[in-house]
């Protein structure tokens, strides 16, 4: 029996890249930290405030749901890249991008085969994200971050200082129920060392 696709597509292959594709490009980092691996903690940290959200403040959510988005939420970088986030907030790269990221996503969407289109193209598609879901993606994208900035100062790399403290007030701007129970139970995992988290202390 012959596969029922009609021609080859270059659409997970695409995908793959992401790991090739550095971020916070434009600081010195003790530890890279690329794309792919950027999405995969934030799906798990999408999941677990979904899961939060879901079965300690009852609120109707999928967790499942939001972590294959997640996955998903930087998939337009494997075509445009990483825009560091001192450009891509600056007022002149707003305008020039403004449609960017709605553009490559209809370029990746057209390269999958029609009949997988229907299930893929809301995942990239931020617009297609129920609110609920896309609130806690972006909640989980803001705390990777502050993650990844409180990792680099532990190592004593004082260039993420700075952005510490912004992603930082993001967090308490936006601060949630799921978010504030996250930090307060598993945040102080984050600053053990691997013989403490061993032990459990």
């Amino acid at each position: 029996m012959s596969s029922p696709h009609a021609s080859h597509s270059p659409f997970y292959a695409h995908l793959s890249r992401l790991r090739f594709i550095k971020r916070w490009g434009l600081m010195r980092n003790a530890v890279e930290e690329d794309v792919a691996q950027h999405s995969w903690e934030v799906a798990v940290l999408a999941h677990a405030l979904a899961v939060i959200a879901r079965d300690v403040f009852g609120q109707a959510v999928d967790p499942n749901a939001v972590a294959t988005r997640a996955l998903f939420h930087d998939a337009t970088e494997a075509i445009t890249g990483d825009l560091p986030t001192p450009v891509k907030y600056s007022p002149a790269m707003r305008h020039a991008t403004a449609n960017l990221e709605g553009e490559v996503c209809d370029e990746m969407v057209g390269l999958l085969p029609e009949g997988l289109k229907p299930a893929l193209a809301p995942m990239l598609d931020h617009h297609a994200w129920p609110e609920a879901e896309a609130r806690l993606i972006k909640q989980a994208d803001r705390l990777s971050a502050w993650l990844k900035c409180r990792a680099e100062l532990r190592y004593g790399n004082r260039e993420f200082e700075q952005a510490a403290e912004q992603v930082r007030g993001k967090m308490e701007e936006h601060m949630t129920p799921e978010m504030r129970y996250f930090l307060d139970t598993f945040g102080p995992g984050y600053e053990l060392t691997l013989d403490s988290l061993m032990k459990g202390d």
